[in-house]
């Protein structure tokens, strides 16, 4: 979300955005706001098969008299399957573009859940979920990064939160098919949630074709820039020089192609120090937001309500989707808390109640009453607000606002990977492990992992809300002695500068001069005195964003 600090704005660095789109009072288009509601809905059939797998999973394992153990494939297997398929994504997307991306997702959302709702062995609806989990990847992956690309960057952080927003819309739309279908037998009851799912990738066929253009990022990618520049003027005013945009974009892509090359996959083994505390923290993050339980725990919320035993199939039910509902909310404003309040100061909050709710979840199991019933419904609400207020939204903020240039694409894919395999470790376990050492048990050890990523971002997490790249690039440099961090960019820097000058037909002079300023540059981002001075003039212009114990950070930058 753009920062409401107008003060300091311009001092930021927005990389890879619009020239005079920031700054200048773009509106958002009703076309805009159509391809974004569009791609959105693709992210509510994402939410459907997440949400819709928690009543899903009693009901199978009943029908077919599955063990634990079976249950847990079958559900574990989606999240599987989607670490895989957000992998195949980036080569479909580049290759046949965003739009069939779509295609290509909902084809695996059809066919995956039709083999679901006609299987009748254990093996046929194993291998329909895994197609659902094929097509989860896929569209997860894509559906964020044509919002991005579609929608003029002043206000694409605003708009890429439609994604969340819509997956959890989903979730509660797959939570409420339990009460839907309460009176029906249970052999058919999940058949008829798997068919109610086709609407979703149907519908988003059909939008594709009839709606969505490609994205202009994807025409421009592939040399047709006629193409992108009929899509931007239908996103920005009439009077929007749009092609800026187009060089942009060039330009943008031309960095890309250039930090890919000047980083390989080895900095991944032998770190130096300032990028070793990068993927300390960018890496943290995502996998603590399983380690906290989060998938496991909203796939097997109907036997965590079970275990109080009194409460009844219905009410269950009923309650299920109210705890959508406040996870929805929450992350609804939890954009407005990480801009106003910052990173830190969000993290904290939400791992906090994370801590109070798993602890209090753990003692309620204890309470066999009533009232202990409430305790733990009461927690399972604190569990669920706490992290779509915090974790959630704010753990795949954080990897894109701390790495730097030459590691952001690659550090970004690893992160998202071990999400996801983290999630398959805890979805594909759960049950195991609670057989083994009991509910109570089990939330104290996640509330354990909770208190232990609070305990490391207190110490190492600096506050990045409105940092720029090379602010946070800086920070690491200074607090881990390794300056080579900052000589690596400053190359990336000249390699972009040199390839713009040598296709305008610039001197090998005027290529001289320009690493000469970057070397002064980079000393002078360097200097102990600089970095002090700007960042006494900092706090004093935004008291507000003092970062609770973390050193600060210096906020210009002349990018």
């Amino acid at each position: 979300m753009p920062s409401d600090e107008a003060s300091v704005q311009s001092e930021k660095t927005h990389e890879g955005e619009h020239h005079g789109d920031y700054s200048s009072d773009i509106p958002i288009s009703s076309s805009v706001y159509l391809y974004t509601f569009c791609a959105s809905v693709n992210s509510c059939n994402l939410g459907y098969d997440i949400g819709v797998s928690t009543n899903l999973g009693p009901l199978i394992q009943a029908d077919f008299d599955l063990t634990d153990l079976e249950r847990e494939l079958l559900i574990g297997s989606l999240n599987f399957m989607a670490m895989w398929g957000a992998l195949m994504s980036q080569y479909f997307s580049d290759r046949f573009g965003r739009r069939m991306t779509f295609i290509v997702a909902s084809f695996g959302f059809l066919n995956g859940l039709i083999i679901m709702a006609i299987g009748q062995t254990y093996g046929q609806i194993l291998a329909g979920r895994i197609l659902v989990g094929i097509g989860c990847g896929v569209g997860f992956a894509v559906d964020p990064l044509y919002i991005s690309e579609i929608a003029p960057a002043k206000h694409r952080g605003e708009l890429v939160t439609w994604s969340d927003i819509g997956i959890n819309v989903g979730v509660v739309l797959g939570f409420s098919t339990g009460l839907l279908f309460d009176g029906m037998p249970d052999g058919d009851a999940w058949r008829a949630m798997c068919m109610l799912g086709l609407i979703f990738p149907v519908t988003i066929m059909f939008l594709t074709v009839g709606i969505l253009p490609e994205t202009p990022r994807w025409f421009v990618l592939n040399g047709l820039d006629n193409d992108a520049r009929l899509v931007l003027q239908d996103i920005y005013p009439a009077d929007f020089n749009v092609d800026l945009v187009i060089d942009d974009i060039k330009e943008a892509l031309e960095r890309e192609r250039l930090a890919e090359q000047s980083v390989g996959w080895s900095v991944f083994w032998r770190p130096s120090p300032a990028i070793s505390r990068m993927l300390l923290l960018g890496l943290l993050v995502p996998v603590a937001q399983q380690t906290a339980g989060i998938d496991a725990i909203q796939y097997y919320l109907l036997d965590v309500m079970d275990e109080s035993g009194v409460m009844t199939k219905t009410s269950q039910k009923i309650f299920l989707i109210v705890l959508g509902l406040v996870k929805l909310v929450c992350i609804m404003i939890s954009s407005q808390l990480l801009d106003r309040m910052g990173r830190r100061f969000t993290f904290f909050l939400s791992l906090t109640g994370l801590i109070i709710s798993l602890v209090t979840v753990s003692i309620s199991f204890g309470i066999k009453s009533q009232a202990g019933a409430y305790i733990e419904l009461g927690a399972l609400s604190l569990y669920l607000a706490s992290y779509g207020l915090g974790l959630g939204p704010a753990g795949w903020l954080l990897p894109s606002e701390i790495f730097a240039t030459c590691i952001r694409a690659k550090g970004v894919s690893v992160a998202t990977f071990l999400n996801r395999l983290a999630a398959t470790i805890t979805v594909s376990s759960f049950l195991s492990i609670k057989n083994t050492i009991t509910w109570p048990v089990f939330f104290l050890i996640l509330a354990g992992f909770c208190l232990f990523t609070l305990i490391m971002l207190y110490l190492y997490l600096p506050e990045t809300k409105g940092r720029s790249l090379e602010d946070m690039t800086l920070y690491f440099a200074e607090e881990t002695g390794d300056f080579s961090i900052l000589d690596a960019e400053r190359k990336l820097r000249v390699e972009t500068e040199l390839e713009k000058m040598e296709k305008s037909g610039k001197s090998k002079k005027d290529g001289r001069r320009l690493m000469k300023d970057e070397t002064t540059r980079t000393a002078a981002m360097t200097s102990t005195r600089t970095f002090a001075e700007t960042e006494a003039s900092r706090t004093e212009m935004d008291p507000s964003s003092r970062s609770f114990g973390a050193r600060q950070l210096d906020p210009t930058s002349d990018n």
